[in-house]
């Protein structure tokens, strides 16, 4: 299994039964699969979604949207109850306009799942920590 780093972006080969045993980063050492949503940008989005054989969902958010706010806690508790499962992003589409602009994000908060590199779903609007859970898992 094929799992990019979130703070140096090298790819890291983890066999699947290592998943939830905190595996490190070969190059900077740090625990690669920490249960907390990477900040994701237009230097390393393709690389973190492109390459890692995990499911990725980014969340497209802005500080000052109230829903935004209101989803930020259950991705935080989902990114650590479904580590070694599911990677998870945040993209702020005031500071990053090109990525919003190029997945035609209309509303936030929008919620997109990447596998192998490719959109196969996306959600608009707050969600709960049961619907959002149910969402990934059901892709």
């Amino acid at each position: 299994m094929h799992v990019v780093c979130p703070f140096c972006m090298t790819l890291n080969r983890v066999p699947p039964e290592r998943l939830k045993n905190h595996p490190k980063c070969g190059r900077c050492h740090r625990e690669i699969l920490s249960g907390q949503a990477v900040i994701l940008g237009a230097a390393n989005f393709e690389t973190y979604i492109g390459r890692s054989d995990l499911p990725v969902v980014v969340d497209f958010w802005a500080d000052w949207c109230g829903p935004c706010k209101m989803v930020a806690p259950v991705i935080e508790q989902l990114a650590e109850e479904l580590a070694g499962q599911v990677c998870f992003g945040k993209v702020d589409v005031d500071s990053e306009q090109t990525l919003a602009g190029r997945f035609n994000i209309r509303s936030i908060p929008t919620l997109m799942l990447f596998k192998s590199g490719k959109e196969v779903d996306r959600v608009m609007g707050a969600m709960n920590a049961a619907n959002l859970r149910h969402w990934i898992l059901s892709r």
